[in-house]
């Protein structure tokens, strides 16, 4: 069932790991087969240097169930499909710990757009969501990350396909993308965004967020719909 999909997903782990942006087990990414109602996650805390894509696990997108696969899902497996159901246009989904994006997290601020790097890959900032009550944390947890992700983007009307990551307050970053290979390239373009704000604010503690009007210029010319970046 779902091998090609496998093999994307297996691959994609292990691209996090070669991309700098896990170590140990800290990470996973998933992708999804909407007309078979399917997501394929890794397993929980298998070490990277034996993950194949036979150890792929496939869960209902609906309840949640595993529908094949040998393993236990990843722990955060709640959180990807809260994602998945409330994000129709995504295809992956990627959660790391990497460094800079994850310490931005942990100090629960958003990343704001100070230049044309970062809106290249995001109509304005990447947001932080509210730290998670006592009673989220204890009751359903990785669902309720989820729904605190979904919660802000809805809060803050973000569409997720202009705006494919967020920071989780006091826990790491989430991106996702077209497929799942798009939500590692969105993973690893994250965590350079989030080293080049530390060290912007290094530089300069006091800049402001860049002006509108070139934030509109660089993310309309590569993903408005008269896009002009790249090949035709």
């Amino acid at each position: 069932m779902l091998e090609k999909l496998k093999a994307e997903v297996c691959k994609a782990n292990l691209d996090l790991v070669a991309e700098g942006l896990v170590i140990q087990t800290w990470g996973n990414a998933s992708a999804v087969d909407r007309e078979r109602g399917v997501m394929v996650i890794k397993p929980s805390g298998v070490p990277y240097s034996e993950m194949k894509p036979q150890h792929m696990v496939c869960v209902s997108l609906a309840t949640g169930e595993v529908v094949e696969g040998k393993l236990k899902p990843s722990s955060d497996t709640d959180t990807h499909l809260i994602l998945y159901r409330a994000f129709k246009g995504i295809g992956g989904v990627v959660h790391t710990h990497s460094l800079f994006a994850t310490s931005w997290a942990q100090a629960c601020q958003p990343l704001l757009a100070y230049g044309t790097t970062q809106a290249d890959y995001w109509y304005g900032d990447v947001p932080c969501t509210r730290k998670l009550t006592a009673a989220e944390i204890k009751n359903d947890y990785e669902a309720n990350t989820g729904d605190v992700i979904v919660e802000t983007f809805k809060k803050l009307k973000f569409d997720p396909r202009q705006h494919p990551a967020v920071l989780v307050a006091s826990h790491g970053p989430f991106t996702w993308g077209k497929d799942v290979n798009d939500a590692v390239h969105n993973a690893s373009v994250l965590e350079f965004i989030a080293r080049l704000n530390s060290e912007t604010l290094r530089i300069n503690p006091k800049i402001k967020p860049m002006q509108g009007v070139l934030l509109d210029k660089h993310f309309m010319r590569k993903h408005g719909p008269k896009a002009t970046y790249g090949q035709r």
